[in-house]
């Protein structure tokens, strides 16, 4: 029962995330509705050109009944949420255009009959003529605000679309070459060390498994550098003694939160373009810090001899890491190259989340 019970909680949970309209149970949400409401104010106010005697009482009526008329249909939106979301795009945006109009129409009754009793001042004469002059205005603000939901959520899902279509790119482009060189290192390894050639095919199996697994959003920075040090155990069986590892980890960082497939590309570009084209091998340095708020990664390496290694198609690897990480944090994700001195250096730097 509770096996059937929590996937479709969770594919509730995931539908209602997926709804177009904003949660409006949400405190910033509501904030901005009350910012944009007196914004609209403004605006009819000034549009309705009273005479400067009279400006801010007609601001401070207009102001009243449309904050009211704001904050009742976010609290009617935030409270029909869940059985909208249940609904399609075009049936719930059709019924939260009525819901609004409704919201908006019941005020507006209400507000003459108030302004009758009050004797406040209106231009409009008639129960009628008022109600239709709100509705008219209210048709058009709430089909405009729906359709900037709606337009802007399926950006959000192009955008989303995109970056799961990198990642599963990415999870794809594990090398034929490096699973053919371990599959041969495995081999060889059989009959001499058959303890390390089980050990070994334990680790490819680790690693396919875990490239090939469904996307999460994110993951903690352990599980990644457990998936990078599969790659580099593999690696090393084969390179041996031409590959050399230098970790400078910083205590607690591995608690960290971050999308999946970040760090072991790094690597893997790194043994690739670095190591594998000097015969001598080579140095890579590994250094993950937590500074100013930020999980900093740095991935150095050895750089090949002039027209020794295998092209211009690391640049590949990692503009697809730095889409993801735009797609991901925004603007709030960088990613760097340097060469010089002989080395080649990728310097990655997100938001430090998740931490202890």
């Amino acid at each position: 029962m509770t096996s059937a019970t929590k996937p479709q909680r969770s594919a509730r949970q995931g539908a209602e995330r997926a709804f177009f309209l904003p949660d409006f149970c949400g405190l910033p949400s509501v904030f901005a509705v009350v910012v944009l409401v007196e914004l609209l104010t403004f605006v009819f106010t000034l549009a309705a050109a009273p005479h400067r005697d009279e400006l801010w009482g007609v601001l401070a009526l207009y102001s009243l009944f449309m904050q009211w008329a704001g904050l009742v249909s976010a609290a009617l939106l935030c409270m029909a949420r869940r059985p909208l979301a249940r609904l399609s795009d075009a049936a719930a945006g059709v019924v939260s255009y009525l819901l609004l109009l409704l919201v908006i129409g019941l005020l507006s009754l209400a507000a003459f009959e108030v302004m009758e009793l009050t004797g406040l001042p209106h231009t409009l004469t008639s129960r009628g003529e008022f109600l239709l002059h709100n509705l008219g205005i209210a048709a058009i603000v709430c089909a405009l605000t729906l359709r900037y939901f709606y337009v802007s959520h399926q950006w959000r899902r192009r955008i989303r679309a995109e970056a799961r279509a990198r990642l599963e790119a990415l999870q794809a482009r594990i090398r034929p070459h490096f699973l053919f060189n371990s599959l041969n290192t495995i081999s060889s390894l059989i009959h001499q060390r058959p303890d390390e050639a089980e050990e070994a095919l334990l680790d490819l199996a680790d690693l396919f498994r875990a490239t090939l697994r469904e996307e999460q959003q994110f993951i903690p920075l352990a599980e990644e550098l457990a998936l990078t040090r599969r790659y580099l155990n593999m690696e090393s069986l084969r390179l041996g003694a031409r590959l050399r590892l230098e970790w400078q980890l910083e205590e607690g960082a591995e608690r960290l939160r971050l999308p999946p497939l970040i760090l072991q590309p790094l690597v893997e570009n790194a043994v690739y373009h670095g190591i594998e084209p000097r015969p001598e091998g080579g140095s890579i340095t590994i250094t993950i810090k937590r500074e100013a708020g930020e999980l900093r990664i740095t991935v150095a390496n050895p750089l090949p001899a002039p027209g020794a290694g295998h092209g211009g198609g690391s640049h590949i690897a990692l503009e697809n890491i730095r889409a993801r990480l735009d797609a991901h944090y925004g603007g709030r994700a960088t990613l760097a190259l340097h060469e010089g001195e002989g080395r080649f250096e990728v310097q990655l730097a997100l938001p430090a989340e998740g931490g202890a």
